[in-house]
């Protein structure tokens, strides 16, 4: 434990020296800068913004070669696009329609859960959504 000084005038002074230090202070050991909750969790939230590309699971890509589906670059950015406007409107999982083809996502988790051609669905039925984008 640190010893404090008792060359102090006032308690102002010792809590100037001890107290109010700076977010970005020396630790004990003057060894690294320390940095504020709020300083990491925004570091954080910035990456995470970054981070918008479009994930597809391994169902989701098993569906995909199973029914020979295949999605153009102009597809995929419709997609995703897609998948930013539920994520505005609050959407937790979503059915995305573009062009033909039905896709189920986690939105939060930006990953494509399924996906099926709407021609080749024998049923018209989706579930377990809270929320359809059209593109």
């Amino acid at each position: 434990m640190e010893r404090i000084n008792n060359n102090f005038t006032s308690i102002q002074q010792l809590t100037d020296t001890y107290l109010n230090q700076d977010k970005k202070s020396v630790d004990k050991f003057n060894t690294k800068p320390t940095v504020s909750f709020e300083e990491i969790l925004k570091q954080k939230s910035e990456v995470a913004d970054t981070n918008t590309e479009l994930k597809f699971s391994k169902h989701a890509t098993k569906r995909l070669q199973d029914r020979n589906i295949s999605l153009s670059a102009e597809q995929n950015a419709r997609l995703e696009n897609g998948v930013e406007k539920a994520n505005e409107k609050g959407i937790k999982d979503s059915l995305v329609l573009v062009d033909s083809l039905a896709f189920i996502v986690n939105v939060p988790n930006k990953t494509v859960v399924t996906t099926i051609d709407q021609n080749e669905a024998s049923e018209k039925i989706f579930t377990n959504i809270d929320g359809a984008v059209i593109i």
